[in-house]
């Protein structure tokens, strides 16, 4: 490597909100960037997802390793992963939550243990699944956020319904709901959802603003189908609503627990009072990657997703114009 200081680049990332800069020879590569990343903030390359606008989601090992370090300078990166302290008491918490679980299971276990097992179902849902579970573990409780999580990927409707679909997630986290609340004059919007690159990462906000509490099971697994949608559509056209609320009532007529009713018939929000939620808008609002802006990869966008200073009212009645806008065209095509 290059150890003329005039020959230093640096590169600025973020993590957890917190911004750093690294420097290095120009002739340093991503794989240099990983070592630091590891050494200095004490991240295992095995937990490391380096998200940078342009360029997506790289991981180690990574396809091309000698990837430049000049060619990040000007991009927006952010570094996602746990310590390995983190990632111990995650660990930890899960296999505490299935010793749990184990446990409370056992009564059934005697019932069950006189029917066949049905080998071809549980090596679908072995592999049409969450891979990965993660809580953010800088908020409080994060044991009981990984409960959440492990409820969600055992829902017997979800399940049901990414084995139908053959959807599998590498990975399911909750979303910091300071990072994706919006306040104005109008009131409050608070994003419910994200689909990160069709499907990579599905993040859901599981706590209520203050953090010490959680929100209603069925409006976060309603949520859940919305984005489970976006891995296949991107934009909220006609066809992603026909499958999101295929997945909706997927999920419920799998649920023995709802005898098959319906959570609503709300598309997109859930409101509380004056402030509005929004499920995502269809994309990633943290900056770069909006799902389905064009092309399957998504598209760069400026910042946050800007629904143009509109109330929530004036949004429900755009979205009925355009829904009469396309059955009125659809009708003209039939006749």
């Amino acid at each position: 490597m290059s150890t003329n200081p005039q020959d230093l680049v640096s590169i600025t990332f973020t993590r957890h909100g917190q911004p750093h800069t690294f420097q290095f020879p120009s002739d340093a590569t991503i794989s240099d960037f990983s070592d630091d990343i590891a050494d200095r903030i004490s991240i295992p390359p095995t937990n490391q997802k380096i998200m940078v606008s342009k360029l997506g989601l790289l991981r180690p090992p990574f396809k091309d390793p000698d990837l430049p370090i000049t060619s990040l300078a000007d991009k927006k990166i952010t570094v996602i992963g746990s310590t390995a302290d983190e990632a111990s008491s995650i660990a930890e918490a899960a296999e505490h939550a299935s010793r749990r679980a184990t446990r409370r299971s056992r009564p059934l276990q005697k019932v069950q243990a006189y029917k066949s097992h049905d080998w071809k179902k549980e090596q679908e849902e072995s592999q049409y699944t969450f891979l990965t579970l993660r809580p953010l573990p800088y908020l409080p409780n994060p044991t009981k956020s990984l409960q959440f999580l492990q409820r969600l990927k055992d829902d017997a409707g979800i399940k049901a319904a990414m084995r139908k679909h053959k959807f599998t997630v590498p990975l399911l986290t909750e979303m910091n709901p300071i990072e994706h609340t919006q306040s104005n004059h109008e009131g409050t919007t608070r994003t419910l959802g994200l689909n990160r690159n069709a499907g990579e990462v599905i993040e859901l906000r599981l706590r209520t603003d203050a953090y010490d509490g959680y929100r209603d099971y069925k409006t976060i697994r309603k949520t859940l189908c919305h984005e489970l949608a976006h891995n296949v559509h991107g934009p909220h056209d006609r066809n992603f609503w026909d499958l999101c609320k295929q997945i909706e009532k997927e999920v419920e007529g799998a649920d023995w627990r709802s005898g098959g009713k319906t959570v609503g018939n709300d598309e997109v929000y859930d409101g509380h009072g004056e402030d509005e939620e929004v499920d995502d808008h269809g994309g990633w609002t943290g900056g770069e990657f909006v799902l389905g802006a064009s092309g399957a990869g998504g598209a760069e966008s400026t910042g946050n997703v800007d629904t143009g200073g509109m109330s929530r009212r004036e949004i429900l009645a755009r979205a009925a114009e355009e829904r009469m806008k396309r059955l009125r065209e659809q009708q003209q095509h039939q006749g």
